[in-house]
């Protein structure tokens, strides 16, 4: 509706306040505090043929499939309204299910992310009838018993409950996930009744919250209420409005944001996606505020999490909790790396890199690092790669002889079905795969920055020029850059921590500048004509990465990609040994490889994102010898 009005604005806008967010249909009103990079937003890159397309495409495929009825079926009942002879869902979207109805805002986040990418139509119309038909079931709000602007798929009384200590249902959990869905199609599409939609139910939070005491309120953020500042505060980013952002700060929760701040790693035990979201909303809060403690509960978190919390899949937590700093090989277990959890660390991630770019301390490629291990590995991995409609798994298992899919029943222990799961993992897996162009590339006053590799095209309107990723990336080490029109600008270029020894080369000449590992290459800026090509290769070689409390335990990674061994149906009940210097890549198409063990058989290895389904499989490895 509103396409091409930021694309016209001026690279000058940027700097620390970016009053505008290029190619975003509805414009913000407000900018950010303390950033320097920003990411593009994803109407402006698009993914092109490989692996990170197929991830989408299945997801696609689901978004256009999903019965709409069945999904307005909860909010309609609740809502005292016709359910048009829908057919009822199961798993956590059925009927009796205590926080049913959060899956749907994951579904219009996900349609209007479609649409902003690939402009497709059939999204585009499934997210704004989906968001008027919320808004008949929000205009009988007050017919149904309840407060004007409420708007959920259980009733308002289950808010009395918490509040007053009686349940612990989580029920703010809920309600984000519908706002953060309608602000995506309002921002996405520019679809005006979901900006309607949204303030009313805004408004009824604010009415809900402002009535209680400031230790009522902390008592209810005792139950876990998802990303209520991170939405808020971008509601306050989007509209201006000094409420929102105060209404997102009574959902600071002093009780872990003061030790956080000081840099206190008191993890362990704690609920992990419970946190996150509140990381993220930190994040937010700090670009709206300016208030250094914002910031340093988000890099404090990530720093814990990453450095101390994480398996080399990129994913977190056991059994949907934080365990002690450091304990990786005690928890190798088949309740390991929830997928929610990923999801909202590669939010954290990209807000935080935005705040130092290519220049951040240490490595100043840390945060795009993690982003593409726990993106190539974990995110592409958790879906079914032969399910047409993208399934995803709860749990990515890394116990030894794990199968994908065979987790705790009680986590989802199977994949996703259609209408039969709606676990968070699965509404955070329909989103996160229709998001898969995030953070590819990234722009400051006077550069493009190329952070993740992956084939795309990225549609820079407002230089006048496209940049197409080409290349077989993993599968190869190096991708190119192709200008299309002509326009100023540098590079910078993320040279990765796994990669030694890479170089850049502009129209086959190689270009004389550092690309130490670890730092953004910095291409001068420079005029570039039509068909330039810029040619990166990133050498890759086989590496450890060892569990951090028990270094004779490691995974394999190749570049950014962690191997699997492949056991078929043989039961295996603790890690093999395998003897490093036998590791053989045996097909230079693809990521295959072979290697012994100490038992003297020959084991097949290839990418964590595609195994595993179908035949049991070992992620960490007891090992001899050298790579």
């Amino acid at each position: 509706m509103m396409h091409g009005i930021a694309n016209c604005l001026a690279l000058a806008l940027i700097g620390t306040w970016a009053p505008f967010v290029a190619g975003q249909a509805a414009p913000i009103a407000t900018g950010d505090i303390g950033v320097v990079a920003h990411v593009f937003d994803i109407s402006q890159v698009t993914l092109n043929d490989g692996r990170v397309q197929e991830n989408q495409n299945r997801t696609l495929s689901y978004l256009k499939s999903v019965d709409t009825n069945r999904l307005l079926y909860n909010f309609r009942a609740t809502h005292k309204l016709s359910t048009n002879g829908a057919q009822k869902n199961g798993g956590w979207d059925a009927p009796d299910f205590p926080f049913r109805s959060h899956m749907q805002g994951h579904f219009l986040s996900a349609w209007s992310q479609c649409y902003a990418s690939l402009k497709d139509d059939e999204c585009r119309t499934r997210a704004t009838g989906f968001v008027a038909e919320l808004r008949k079931c929000q205009a009988n709000s007050q017919a149904a018993g309840f407060a004007a602007g409420y708007l959920s798929g259980f009733p308002e009384s289950e808010f009395d409950k918490v509040e007053s200590g009686q349940s612990t249902t989580v029920v703010y959990y809920s309600l984000h996930k519908t706002m953060a869905g309608l602000l995506d199609v309002w921002r996405n599409v520019g679809d005006q009744t979901a900006k309607t939609v949204l303030l009313d139910m805004a408004a009824w939070v604010d009415n809900r919250t402002g009535r209680l005491s400031y230790d009522k309120m902390q008592s209810v953020l005792n139950v876990e209420y998802g990303g209520m500042q991170d939405v808020l505060a971008e509601l306050y980013r989007q509209t201006g409005d000094q409420r929102w952002l105060k209404v997102a700060q009574r959902f600071d929760q002093a009780s872990t944001f003061d030790w956080l701040a000081r840099g206190e790693d008191r993890l362990n035990g704690n609920h992990a996606n419970t946190n996150i979201p509140k990381w993220v909303g930190a994040a937010h809060e700090y670009k709206a505020t300016g208030t250094q403690k914002y910031r340093d509960v988000a890099s404090h978190a990530w720093d814990m999490v990453v450095g101390a919390h994480s398996y080399a899949i990129g994913g977190n937590s056991q059994n949907e909790h934080f365990r002690p700093a450091n304990a990786i090989a005690g928890y190798l277990t088949k309740d390991t790396a929830e997928h929610c959890n990923t999801y909202n660390m590669l939010k954290l991630t990209r807000e935080l890199w935005t705040l130092e770019g290519a220049s951040g301390q240490g490595s100043s490629t840390r945060y795009m690092d993690f982003y593409e291990r726990a993106l190539m590995n974990h995110i592409l991995g958790a879906q079914d790669p032969h399910s047409a409609h993208g399934h995803i798994t709860y749990f990515s298992s890394l116990n030894p002889g794990a199968r994908k899919g065979l987790g705790p029943v009680w986590g989802g222990g199977t994949w996703s079905t259609d209408y039969d799961s709606f676990w968070c993992c699965q509404g955070s897996g329909v989103e996160q795969n229709t998001r898969l162009m995030d953070a590819i590339y990234g722009y400051d006053d006077s550069s493009l920055y190329v952070n993740l590799y992956a084939p795309s095209t990225l549609n820079w309107s407002q230089k006048g020029v496209r940049v197409t990723q080409s290349g077989d990336f993993p599968n190869t080490d190096t991708v190119t850059m192709t200008v299309s029109g002509t326009g100023s600008f540098g590079l910078k270029i993320r040279i990765p921590s796994w990669s030694q020894g890479a170089e850049v080369s502009i129209n086959g000449q190689k270009q004389n500048i550092p690309t130490a590992t670890g730092t953004y290459a910095q291409v001068p800026s420079r005029t570039w004509a039509n068909g330039d090509k810029v040619a990166i290769k990133l050498p890759m070689r086989a590496y450890l990465i060892e569990a951090n409390d028990d270094a004779s335990l490691a995974a394999i990674s190749y570049g950014p990609v962690i191997l699997i061994g492949n056991y078929g149906n043989s039961n295996v009940n603790s890690a093999p040994t395998i003897k490093l210097d036998t590791l053989k890549r045996s097909s230079g198409s693809g990521l295959v490889f072979t290697a012994n063990t100490s038992d003297g058989k020959s084991v097949n290895l290839g990418p964590w994102y595609d195994g595993g389904k179908d035949f049991n499989y070992v992620t960490y490895w007891k090992y001899t010898g050298s790579l």
